[in-house]
């Protein structure tokens, strides 16, 4: 089975192919069984807003309640609440181009990157290549940004009360804008920003082509649905964009009843991966004023991404913008270590097959 969608239209001209909130009353798109293979396509995360011809200064223009159309949702036929849904991912396929955007107000280093920027990807023969990055080729590590199941009733309230709360202590909370719902009978959702106990926008890199992915159960009919593809990313997305494309994703569908154990967010298994030569940067949590904040991860990480980010345009020429961009969709940020107080360390690793000369 395939399911296909226009790639050329955004989700709300084609409303009957998916949805940008999670919500359990969606009608689901189709129905299969467990062990059914289905091939899904799927727009953009940022659904079509950029692309090939698009400048730095449409990003401006980006309406960010319109993002991570999905395809779905998808009914597995006789899954029930307490089930474990595994959907193996078989293949992806990728359009011709891509993008990846500094947002004012969104990132990692959004303090220190107030201005928008963007770089298009042409890509062809499994790479992605772009004028504003001369030299590098990023090889395609294809994976699924947004992945899940439908929250039930109780769990969305559950999840929509915490998130209320956290907006009233000043935290970083997306505003649910539900005049952006697709469809509107799921305005009352909840936004696909963040992750969640159902999936959602896990940005797991290593979910690559030959992954399994375990969902916890909320729903009769589990309800899944995928989008926001990836052709690349670094651990930690740290601009707040990978290497966006549309595109469509292969899977096999397995549903176990009465598992062992039921995780409460969702687990994975991946293939195995060889190395590929790198360079690391490493920060710990030592403010630029030499203060030692002890065990700050968030610290060390910035101070790894900034290290690298100097690393870049001493030795590869490219502005610290497009060194920023670039960490976003090739840069892993990884913990070391959280024990050797009071500095854990942080590293961030560059693969160096990424530039051609």
């Amino acid at each position: 089975m395939r399911i296909a969608v226009d790639r050329t239209r955004p989700l709300a001209a084609e409303p009957q192919t998916g949805h940008n909130r999670w919500h359990p009353d969606i009608e689901p798109i189709a129905t299969v069984q467990a062990g059914d293979e289905i091939t899904i396509e799927t727009r953009d995360g940022l659904d079509g807003q950029l692309g090939r011809g698009s400048v730095a200064a449409d990003v401006f223009g980006l309406d960010l309640g319109l993002g991570h159309p999905l395809t779905g949702p998808i009914a597995i036929e006789g899954a029930r609440p307490g089930d474990l849904l595994e959907v193996e991912l078989l293949a992806f396929e990728s359009a011709e181009v891509g993008v990846s955007a500094v947002i004012p107000g969104f990132g990692f280093l959004t303090d220190e990157f107030p201005d928008p920027y963007l770089v298009v990807w042409e890509i062809e023969n499994g790479k992605a290549v772009a004028s504003e990055l001369p030299g590098v080729a990023v090889p395609a590590a294809m994976f699924p940004g947004v992945a899940g199941v439908a929250p039930s009733h109780a769990l969305m309230a559950a999840m929509r009360r915490r998130e209320d709360e956290l907006r009233e202590r000043g935290g970083p909370v997306a505003d649910d804008l539900p005049d952006r719902a697709v469809p509107q009978t799921a305005a009352s959702g909840l936004r696909t920003i963040p992750p969640r106990e159902t999936g959602g926008n896990i940005d797991v890199r290593q979910l690559v082509a030959g992954s399994r992915v375990f969902f916890p159960v909320s729903v009769d009919g589990a309800l899944f649905s995928i989008g926001d593809l990836h052709f690349a990313q670094g651990d930690g997305e740290v601009c707040g964009t990978a290497i966006e494309v549309a595109g469509a994703a292969a899977v096999r569908i397995h549903l176990h009843r009465n598992p062992a154990w039921i995780p409460r967010f969702p687990t994975a298994e991946t293939p195995s991966r060889p190395e590929r030569r790198s360079f690391v940067t490493m920060g710990m949590p030592i403010a630029a004023d030499g203060t030692n904040e002890p065990m700050d991860l968030t610290l060390a990480a910035r101070n790894a991404l900034r290290e690298m980010l100097d690393y870049l345009e001493a030795t590869r020429g490219l502005t610290r913008v497009a060194a920023y961009a670039l960490a976003s969709a090739a840069v892993d940020l990884r913990i070391a270590q959280v024990v050797d107080v009071p500095n854990p360390t942080v590293t961030a690793t560059l693969p160096l097959d990424i530039f051609e000369t």
